[in-house]
């Protein structure tokens, strides 16, 4: 059976399938699919439509001219089958195939070189052309977990410049820098000197909530003190 080619788009058509006319001339021809055959019917010029291979072989989108097409051309010579003749046309033509493939991709890269300049200086002049359409594009707010993680290195970024160390939690927040803990704990801290009346002199450390708590503890040494004294010296 011979795989016959569409006579609207120039696809193939396989045995058993497609659409045969036969013109009142005794002309026949074959369509691949009822589209081609209702195109056919209404008249219509396949080289002006834009789904038809002879579209894409008038405005250059093909090879025409290759002598890998040559190899597909019809031929009505009756040869007598001889089965090595058969054996080397079926080991050619899969060698036709993949040149033609190979080919076709050369075409294709050429035929696509530049096209991506192109089409960015056909965007920028049509930006160019309607800027005062464009409007300015709002800016969306941040997410909480990656605006505290956006701050949380900024602030980072600041206390290496600054030379101290600052620790991070989970969550991004900042929590207090080496120095600050250190001061704190120094002003919270508080020591009281006590004299029993044996005369003994006791240390007791104590941590105060806060350095106003650290003052008033303070001024309630010096009471302590102060009746101690009272009672050493009765």
């Amino acid at each position: 059976m011979r795989i016959e080619t569409c006579y609207f788009c120039s696809r193939p058509t396989y045995p058993g399938k497609g659409i045969m006319f036969v013109r009142n001339d005794s002309k026949a021809f074959r369509f691949c699919r009822s589209k081609c055959h209702k195109n056919f019917k209404m008249k219509r010029n396949p080289r002006k439509l834009k789904w038809t291979k002879a579209f894409r072989k008038a405005s250059g989108k093909e090879m025409v001219v290759d002598s890998t097409l040559l190899f597909a051309a019809r031929r009505n010579v009756p040869v007598r089958y001889n089965r090595e003749l058969a054996k080397k046309t079926l080991e050619a033509m899969d060698q036709v195939a993949e040149i033609r493939a190979r080919r076709e991709r050369m075409f294709y890269k050429r035929r696509m070189a530049g096209n991506r300049k192109r089409e960015a200086l056909a965007a920028r002049k049509l930006i160019a052309e309607h800027s005062h359409l464009l409007l300015p594009q709002p800016k969306r707010p941040l997410h909480p977990k990656l605006r505290a993680k956006k701050l949380a290195a900024l602030q980072e970024a600041q206390a290496a410049a600054n030379g101290l160390d600052v620790h991070v939690d989970e969550d991004g927040l900042e929590l207090e820098t080496t120095d600050a803990v250190k001061s704190k704990v120094a002003a919270r801290r508080m020591v009281r000197q006590r004299i029993t009346a044996d005369g003994r002199v006791e240390l007791e450390e104590e941590m105060a909530a806060g350095n106003s708590s650290a003052l008033v503890g303070e001024d309630d040494d010096d009471d302590d003190f102060d009746d101690d004294d009272e009672m050493a010296m009765d």
